[in-house]
């Protein structure tokens, strides 16, 4: 039976919310978390990956790379009225190349319950844990 590093959390903060993503790389937990930030504004099973939009970040610190790659995201949600529900990542020398794939919001199926502004440096953390795992966190204003 194998099992998946590859996971993503909350975690309360205030009025707004935390997430957490984990996995076997940085990159994967980068993906993780950005599922997790789906998951505030609606269930990410109801969104098809139905188009494809790429990303591009520059930024050497790996902290600042992960905020940058949020608020890419929340841009494009914004800017596109998209949902996003699977994500790809590749980190090389500073830079980051992400994909997501996703739908137009369909307030019907999505059912939105808040909207994400954006992510910010509160509680931010991209770190080996002990046993391994690379956690990836940070809190977003909803």
């Amino acid at each position: 039976m194998s099992t998946s590093i590859a996971r993503w959390a909350h975690f309360e903060h205030r009025a707004d919310m935390g997430v957490e993503g984990f996995g076997a790389n940085p990159a994967e937990a980068f993906e993780q978390a950005a599922l997790a930030m789906t998951a505030i504004v609606c269930d990410p099973t109801t969104v098809r990956p139905a188009e494809r939009v790429t990303l591009h970040c520059d930024e050497p610190n790996l902290e600042l790379l992960f905020v940058d790659w949020l608020n890419a995201l929340v841009y494009e949600m914004a800017t596109r009225r998209m949902l996003f529900a699977r994500f790809g990542v590749c980190l090389r020398d500073g830079a980051l190349e992400g994909e997501a794939w996703g739908e137009p919001v369909d307030p019907e199926r999505h059912q939105p319950a808040v909207e994400v502004k954006g992510a910010t440096y509160t509680a931010l953390a991209v770190t080996r844990q002990p046993d391994g795992v690379w956690l990836a966190r940070c809190v977003v204003d909803i």
